[in-house]
């Protein structure tokens, strides 16, 4: 999905700090969590929680969900958030480059983390689970064409993070990570 990119300086602010994007994927991951629950399951202080929730909210990343009792879940607003510097100048541009730089270092610890417990995995996934690289000498118009396509596969799926019903049997969450990279000439 290709959202507007984020261009107001202090939201990109908000996104630099590398535990709002852990708060993001939980909540992405596992649906709406109170501070308590995303305390428990991320290893940081519940006060801290609730500020770095907080914060996510006053940007409209997060918003606050009905719940039972007197502690009420947070829920993610969207699951995409486009992050560009492109157009961006001085300190936005800089915000930008923050927010997109914790983004990846989130992901790269996320993908290590994985792969530490790939032994744990069962036989039949251990197959499927690692990464590659590759690299095609594509023009600009193939670059867009192959990034829509792999898009397109992984939407197939998106209504099953949204909905546990659809989910078939033994379905496990399984996590993607495309980057697109150019060389310079």
């Amino acid at each position: 999905m290709t959202d507007s990119p984020i261009t107001d300086p202090k939201a990109l602010r908000a996104l630099s700090h590398p535990f709002r994007w852990k708060l993001i994927t939980l909540l992405s991951d596992e649906g709406p969590s109170t501070a308590t629950q995303c305390s428990a399951k991320l290893g940081e202080s519940v006060a801290s929680c609730s500020y770095h929730l907080n914060m996510l909210a006053k940007y409209g990343f997060v918003e606050e969900v009905e719940g039972p009792g007197r502690q009420k879940p947070w829920r993610i607003v969207s699951r995409h958030q486009s992050i560009s510097t492109e157009g961006l100048e001085g300190e936005a541009a800089l915000a930008a480059e923050a927010a997109s730089l914790a983004y990846l270092d989130q992901e790269y610890e996320r993908t290590r983390e994985r792969l530490r417990q790939y032994d744990h995995l069962p036989y039949e996934w251990r197959e499927h689970v690692g990464f590659t690289g590759a690299t095609a000498f594509l023009t600009r118009e193939e670059l867009k064409q192959a990034q829509e396509e792999l898009r397109a596969v992984l939407r197939r799926y998106e209504e099953r993070m949204e909905n546990a019903e659809l989910r078939p049997e033994g379905s496990r969450p399984v996590r993607f990570f495309l980057s697109a990279t150019i060389s310079p000439e």
